[in-house]
C-alpha cells in the first residue's frame, strides 16, 4: 500500500510495466497488470527519495534518520531486485536523487542538517567530488534534475536558490553557476528537465511556474500572471511533444503550455500532488497524492482511474469477518475501508467526518459492521451495512464497559460495568457468549461474567495494557502492554502463570492467537511482527516490513495469512509460517 508524503515517490520503470514507490523502510516494485509485489529490504528508516536510470537498470534511493547520523543511499539492481551499493557520506536525510542520462553518475542531494551536493561513480560505486549545494544567504535546495543529454551537467533548486552545476571529472570539481531570476524570489516545490536541454521548468509555493534557460542562466518566461495554482506547483513533468503536466497542492491536474501556463485540459484528484510519472512517451501517466492514491491518466482522454488507495493516517483497528479470510476491514480516523485479500482492492469505504474512529468489528453472519467512534466529548457506536444502520448514544469514556442488546430496530442497554479507572484498550469475548475479558492502561485486565452482568476476577499488573487474548481452550488469557512483558494468567482465579520479554524496545499493541492455541502472534513499537510458540514461550519467526509502530495484528480464518496495520498508514499482509 503506497506512503504519499514522498515528494516524487511514485515512479514508472522504463519497462513500462512496473511501477516503484517507496513504503516506510521499503521500496515496493508492483507489476502494472497483475498487481504482483516484490520488495526491496535495506533502509534502516524511512525512505525520503527514489528515482530509476533511464536505461531502467538501477534505482537508488534515499532515507532519514537521526539527527547527527549518517543516513544511506542505497543502489539497487533491477532485474535481480537486490543492493549492489551503500553510498554513505550525507548527514541526517537524503533531499533528493538524480542519475546522469547514460548511467554514469548520480547526483545526491543532502538534508537541511547536511547541505551538500554530492556526485557519485556508478562503476566504482564511490564519491567523486561534493560541494555546499547552497549559497550562504539563500535556503536549502530541495530539488536535483539531471541534464538529459549531457552526463557533465545538473540543476539544483531551493528555497531562494537555482544553480546549473557542471562536472569537471578530470579535476574531480563541480563549479556552480547560479541563476539570475531578477526581482522575483520564490521556494521552488518540483524542477523537470526538457527532453532536448533546450530549458528546464520549476514550480513554487507561490502557485507559479518558472521557465529557465540552462546555457544563457536566465529566465525565459514565468506564469500563470492570473489564478496561480492553489498550495504551490507540487509536481511538474515536460512532455516530448512541448506542454508539461502541473500537479497542484490542492490537488488539480493540468495540462498547459508556455508562456501563458493557462489549463488546457484539468482534472482534480483527491489529495496533493506529490508525483507525477509518464509510462513510456506519456500517452498514459501515473500521478501520486499526498492521500494515498495512485490515479492512471490517459493523455488523451484526462479522465483518471485508481489504482492503488491506502489509508494515509494511522491505522487504528484490523478485522477479518467470523470465518472467512477473503476480505477484512480496517478504520483510520476518518474513515472505515473494505479490503479483498488476495488482490489488496478496496470493496468499500465508509467515510465519518468529524469522528475519530477507534475500533470495528464484523457482526456474528458477516453482513454489517460496528465501529467505536469518538465524537467530541463522548464515545458512541455505530452499526453498518455500508450504509449508517443505527447509532448507540454516545457516553465519557472513563473506562466503562457497556453491555447492549441489539435488535432488528432497537437497542437497549443491558449493564454499564463501572470497575475500570481510564480507557478500555481491548476486550475480547468466550465463544459462549458468557464471559468476557477487558483489558485497560490503568494496568487491569477484568474478566467479566455477562450472565450475571458483574466481575469475576482482576488481574493487576503493573503496566499499560494494551491487548488480551483467550487461549481457544479458554482456561488461560495472555496480556501484553507498555511493560513489553508476554504474560499468560489462568481464567479462574486470575494467578499469573509465566511471563516472556515480548520485546526489546517499546510497548507491544496488538495480538492474536490462532484457533488451535498453538501458535500467537504480536507486534509493536518495535516495528516487528513476531509469531510465537505458545507452549514453549519462544519466538518461531520475526517478520520485518513496518516502518510505524503497529497498532494491531491479526491471523486471518484458516490460518492462511496474518495481516498488520500501523500508525504510519500501512497495511502488511504476511503469508502465515506454518502450513494451515
Amino acid at each position: 500500500f503506497p506512503s504519499g508524503h514522498v515528494p516524487t515517490g511514485l515512479k514508472c520503470h522504463p519497462d513500462q510495466e512496473h511501477l516503484i514507490y517507496p513504503l516506510g523502510c521499503t521500496i515496493l516494485i508492483q507489476a502494472i497488470k497483475t498487481q504482483e509485489q516484490n520488495f526491496l529490504h535495506g533502509h534502516s528508516n524511512n525512505v525520503s527519495c527514489v528515482t530509476i536510470s533511464k536505461s531502467g537498470v538501477y534505482i537508488a534511493s534515499g532515507q532519514v534518520t537521526f539527527m547527527g547520523f549518517k543516513a544511506d543511499i542505497i543502489l539497487w539492481d533491477y532485474k535481480k531486485r537486490e543492493l549492489m551499493a551503500r553510498l554513505s557520506l550525507h548527514k541526517g536525510k537524503i533531499e533528493a536523487l538524480a542519475f546522469s542520462p547514460n548511467d554514469l553518475y548520480l547526483v545526491s542531494l543532502g538534508g537541511p542538517d547536511d547541505g551538500s551536493v554530492v556526485v557519485w561513480s556508478i562503476a566504482k560505486t564511490e564519491a567523486i567530488c561534493g560541494s555546499p549545494a547552497a549559497g550562504l544567504n539563500v535556503g536549502n535546495a530541495t530539488s536535483v534534475v539531471f541534464s538529459q543529454c549531457h552526463d557533465e551537467m545538473f540543476v539544483t533548486a531551493g528555497n531562494g536558490t537555482i544553480r546549473v552545476w557542471e562536472l569537471d571529472l578530470p579535476n574531480r570539481k563541480i563549479w556552480p553557476t547560479e541563476c539570475q531570476t531578477g526581482q522575483m524570489k520564490r521556494i521552488v516545490m518540483s524542477i523537470s528537465m526538457a527532453s532536448d536541454d533546450s530549458f528546464f521548468y520549476l514550480g513554487t509555493t507561490t502557485g507559479d511556474i518558472l521557465k529557465m534557460n540552462p546555457r544563457t542562466k536566465l529566465l525565459a518566461d514565468t506564469g500563470p500572471a492570473k489564478d496561480k495554482f492553489s498550495l504551490g506547483v507540487s509536481a511538474i513533468k515536460c512532455l516530448k511533444t512541448g506542454g508539461l503536466l502541473v500537479g497542484s497542492g490542492a490537488g488539480l491536474l493540468v495540462f498547459c503550455r508556455s508562456p501563458s501556463y493557462k489549463p488546457i485540459k484539468k482534472i482534480q484528484l483527491q489529495g496533493g500532488i506529490t508525483s507525477i510519472s509518464l509510462r513510456g512517451e506519456g500517452h498514459q501517466f501515473f500521478v501520486g497524492t499526498e492521500e494515498s492514491h495512485i490515479y492512471r491518466v490517459n493523455f488523451t482522454d484526462f479522465k483518471e482511474t485508481l489504482v492503488t488507495t491506502c489509508h494515509f493516517e494511522a491505522v487504528e483497528d484490523v478485522v477479518f469477518p467470523f470465518g472467512t479470510a477473503e476480505l477484512f476491514a480496517t478504520c483510520a480516523k476518518k474513515d472505515i475501508r473494505v479490503w479483498h485479500t488476495l488482490s489488496n482492492r478496496e470493496l468499500l469505504r465508509i467515510t465519518v467526518p468529524n469522528m475519530t474512529c477507534h475500533g470495528i468489528d464484523f457482526m456474528r453472519d458477516g453482513k454489517s459492521l460496528i465501529s467505536g467512534n469518538a465524537d467530541g466529548p463522548g464515545f458512541g457506536f455505530r452499526l453498518w451495512l455500508g450504509l449508517w444502520l443505527l447509532s448507540l448514544p454516545s457516553f465519557r469514556s472513563g473506562g466503562e464497559t457497556r453491555v447492549w442488546q441489539i435488535g432488528h430496530q432497537t437497542q437497549k442497554l443491558e449493564e454499564a460495568l463501572k470497575e475500570h479507572k481510564s480507557s478500555v484498550s481491548c476486550i475480547r469475548v468466550k465463544k459462549n457468549n458468557e464471559e468476557c475479558v477487558t483489558a485497560s492502561t490503568d494496568g487491569t485486565c477484568i474478566i467479566w461474567d455477562l450472565v450475571r452482568l458483574r466481575r469475576n476476577q482482576m488481574i493487576l499488573a503493573n503496566t499499560l495494557f494494551q491487548c488480551v487474548c483467550y487461549h481457544p481452550e479458554e482456561f488461560q488469557i495472555i496480556t501484553s502492554g507498555t511493560d513489553r512483558k508476554i504474560a499468560y494468567w489462568e481464567v479462574f482465579d486470575g494467578s499469573g502463570i509465566r511471563e516472556l520479554d515480548g520485546s526489546l524496545s517499546g510497548s507491544i499493541n496488538g495480538m492474536d492467537i490462532t484457533p488451535e492455541g498453538v501458535h500467537f502472534v504480536t507486534g509493536g513499537n518495535d516495528h516487528l511482527v513476531k509469531v510465537w510458540d505458545y507452549n514453549e514461550g519462544e519466538v518461531t519467526h520475526v517478520g520485518v516490513g513496518h516502518s510505524g509502530n503497529i497498532t494491531r495484528v491479526r491471523i486471518s480464518p484458516g490460518n492462511e495469512y496474518i495481516v498488520s496495520v500501523s500508525a504510519d498508514g500501512a497495511i502488511l499482509r504476511w503469508k502465515y509460517p506454518f502450513p494451515s
